[in-house]
């Protein structure tokens, strides 16, 4: 007998639900899929070996509650104790999967969705579009996927929120290829939500796109989708992912007058050149950006002029838009294009004569310390200051014929030094008037310094 799948589930009120007013049978030959729940009541047919229901709920509302056609009940910690029993208690749906349940009308309590559904499930596939032959390192790849019911999309919109298509590349291992030994690489996932890449919520079809990073070499696609319902995966042939099909050549100026040349070829064995429009932005040292967009017909090669702004880090970012040899249009982004021009370095002047090793080990010669700006600054101001002197010195004795003056102030504390009475510097001058008189020249060339005792 064939084992039937059967799904509840809720969806939005503007779908049109038949009004019925009898319990319909859960039979895996009818003619719908999606049959109506009235007053949270259904019945199982006796040809039904296990039926799987799915429960969307009010989010953060506990558990439902399930009664069979005997009247017991059955909570989700039975599917502890029970073999025949397994219940995934999820945040927004309880699913509950039971093998050989009851015949009869069931019934479920707890706080469902309106507008309820049941539906019957048959052979549940998950089918992905074929990638295309030719692929190269950073090119943006689109991808659809559909999981079908019995070779019929799935217009259950609540069904498909639950599920997520995953991508994974798988690398093969092959020694002869640059991604030998880089493991499982986790690409992204896809939901039928009409978000990010999805063209159309609830379509049935998993849009999506993603680049292709990783390193270049043979991978092998693979494409799944795992819930409490359903485990589906797709394991597509080996394909090789190639470096981008673009060569990189830099001219450097020789001037800083001049400007630098990014050679960009084509590998025209891949890509149609006339078609390829090459787009992106030059950062440069000093923090400049500059936009530009490369479209020169038919050349298998592009020229970029870069301004020279002397030493730095140069960097060209780039994406590529056009067509392969097979007539598809690809868009990729191509590795960031680095170089760097290092900072030029002082020369330090050449020695006319070569040094010798025992010039090297001799200790240098002391270097007398050089006479510094205050002492000049002093030794000028004071020369200034002595001309000036002599000059006056020069002009006061010999043009204006005025004798030099000089006071030395003498201690008076000593007795051969005080001050003499007026008497007897009056007696002192008549001597020597009468001296003069007597024309005694003897007596004017010495001096008598002695004195009498009793005047000292």
């Amino acid at each position: 007998m064939r084992i039937c799948l059967a799904v509840l589930f809720t969806f939005i009120s503007w779908l049109a639900c038949c009004e019925t007013p009898d319990i319909t049978i859960l039979e895996r030959d009818g003619v719908s899929n999606e049959i109506p729940l009235l007053d949270n009541r259904f019945r199982i047919d006796h040809n039904v070996d296990k039926i799987t229901l799915l429960f969307f709920r009010a989010p953060g509302a506990p558990a439902v509650v399930l009664v069979r056609p005997d009247g017991s009940k059955i909570y989700s910690i039975h599917s502890v104790k029970d073999e025949g029993l397994e219940w995934f208690d999820e945040i927004s749906y309880d699913l509950i999967i039971i093998d050989k349940p009851m015949p009869g009308p069931w019934q479920v309590l707890g706080q469902i969705l309106q507008d309820s559904r049941v539906m019957v499930l048959g052979e549940i596939e998950l089918a992905v579009d074929p990638l295309p032959p030719l692929l190269f390192r950073g090119e943006m790849l689109k991808v659809n996927g559909r999981v079908t019911n019995d070779g019929k999309p799935i217009d259950v919109g609540y069904f498909r929120d639950v599920v997520t298509l995953y991508v994974e590349f798988v690398s093969t291992n092959n020694e002869q290829y640059a991604n030998f030994g880089a493991g499982t690489q986790s690409v992204t996932e896809f939901k039928d939500d009409g978000r990010d890449f999805d063209e159309r919520p609830l379509d049935g079809i998993f849009t999506g796109e993603f680049r292709l990073v990783f390193p270049a070499g043979e991978w092998q696609p693979e494409f799944y989708i795992e819930t409490p319902i359903l485990k589906r995966r797709v394991v597509k042939d080996p394909i090789i992912i190639a470096e981008p099909p673009f060569s990189f050549e830099l001219q450097l100026a020789d001037d800083e007058e001049f400007e630098h040349e990014l050679l960009i070829k084509l590998n025209r064995e891949i890509v149609k050149p006339e078609t390829v429009i090459l787009q992106g932005k030059i950062l440069y040292p000093n923090g400049e950006e500059q936009l530009f967009t490369l479209n020169e017909g038919e050349r298998f090669y592009r020229q970029l002029q870069i301004k020279n702004y002397d030493w730095g880090r140069y960097s060209v970012q780039l994406s590529a838009f056009g067509e392969n040899i097979n007539g598809r249009e690809f868009m990729a982004s191509i590795p960031d294009y680095n170089f760097e021009i290092e900072r030029p370095i002082e020369k330090v002047p050449e020695l006319t004569k070569p040094i010798t090793p025992a010039e090297l080990l001799e200790p240098p010669e002391p270097v007398e310390p050089e006479m510094s700006t205050a002492l000049i600054v002093t030794i000028v101001i004071a020369g200034n200051l002595l001309v000036l002197l002599l000059g006056w010195l020069v002009i006061r004795v010999f043009v204006q014929n005025k004798p030099l003056k000089f006071s030395i102030p003498l201690p008076t504390s000593l007795p051969f030094l005080k001050k003499k009475s007026k008497a007897e510097d009056d007696e002192l001058v008549v001597g020597e008037e009468k001296s003069a008189e007597a024309g005694d020249t003897d007596s004017g060339d010495v001096l008598n310094l002695s004195m009498s005792d009793d005047k000292l």
